[in-house]
């Protein structure tokens, strides 16, 4: 068992859930978060004068897949968010095991 964590652009998050619809998950959560990558912010400034670091809007989505099925569910996901542009997010997939909530 895996789980992807996929950060993408918030007006991308619900073409992805709509690509995933039918995917093989285990299971999904969505969330709101805010960061930034190498784009940082659109207004920074650099130079002599001070930059402030702006959060950008973004949608966390985070999957369990069985691992003969992580490759399927990362290019579904690759197929609709990629703008091509900087800020598209990110997708990490990591090892999960189970454990049965008593």
């Amino acid at each position: 068992m895996k789980e992807v964590i996929a950060i993408v652009k918030p007006f991308l998050a619900e073409r992805v859930l709509e690509a995933l619809k039918f995917a093989p998950l285990e299971a999904c959560t969505v969330r709101e978060v805010k960061g930034f990558g190498r784009q940082k912010s659109y207004l920074d400034q650099y130079g002599e004068s001070d930059y402030a670091l702006a959060f950008l809007p973004k949608v966390e989505i985070q999957l369990w897949v069985d691992d003969a099925r992580v490759d399927e569910v990362i290019d579904r996901i690759v197929e609709v968010a990629r703008t091509g542009r900087m800020g598209d997010g990110k997708i990490f997939v990591l090892p999960a095991t189970e454990r049965a909530m008593m």
